[in-house]
């Protein structure tokens, strides 16, 4: 069988104490996501898929 290729779908939006706005995701697998979108116009990838 071929190999598993996480497809995020979103689930929410939501902004932190420190203005950030984070972006909350799942895959049909069960494996979710969440990436930080910086207050400065940056973007950081959030903790691995679970």
């Amino acid at each position: 069988m071929g190999d598993h290729v996480h497809v995020r779908l979103g689930q929410r939006l939501s902004v932190s104490a420190e203005g950030e706005l984070i972006e909350h995701s799942r895959c049909r697998c069960g494996a979710t996501f969440t990436k930080v979108f910086d207050a400065d116009g940056g973007n950081r990838e959030g903790p691995a898929p679970s």
